[in-house]
């Protein structure tokens, strides 16, 4: 099996009896690795991709056990060396762990992206955040053209919720 595979497989691990976080990672993940490769990015960005999106949410469930809550700053706050743990564990290399612990420590900062791997794991998040908080229309609108640059990324909103303008 692969790194990416088995990461998946830890992360449902550190989840467990969360089943609502492991379903979030999951779509994140996907819409992830389908705008990467809608965007043609590099093998090496996609892993970095990859594995930020399976872990971006890490800080969760410890922000949650640790402050009782789990705001985004406690998320990137916590979530940074759990995710290097996991890496560390999985043998990706010190490259991919030192981005993808920026990644998580940022995923909730939309200022500043520097970064294809950054700004798809932006829209990703997104993309699933905008369904299963069931945003109203204003607020897709406003994402569409405050948050997303990619090509993919907006024209995978407009087909998931069919009412975003086509252009800013």
């Amino acid at each position: 099996m692969d790194k990416i595979s088995n990461l998946i497989l830890e992360m449902i691990q550190f989840d467990a009896g969360e089943p609502e976080l492991i379903q979030h990672f999951i779509k994140v993940h996907q819409f992830a690795k389908l705008i990467g490769s809608m965007e043609n990015i590099p093998s090496d960005d996609m892993e970095i991709l990859e594995a930020a999106a399976i872990v971006h949410d890490i800080g969760i469930k410890v922000s949650m056990e640790k402050y009782g809550k789990c705001n985004g700053k406690l998320q990137e706050q916590e979530g940074p060396a759990y995710a290097e743990e996991l890496l560390k564990k999985l043998a990706f290399n010190q490259k991919v762990i030192e981005r993808v612990r920026y990644l998580v420590a940022h995923h909730h900062t939309y200022s500043n992206i520097d970064g294809m791997d950054y700004q798809i794991l932006v829209e990703a998040d997104f993309l699933v955040n905008l369904y299963e908080n069931q945003c109203k229309n204003e607020t897709i609108q406003n994402t569409y053209h405050n948050i997303f640059k990619t090509e993919a990324g907006k024209k995978l909103l407009n087909q998931m919720f069919a009412n975003t303008p086509e252009t800013p």
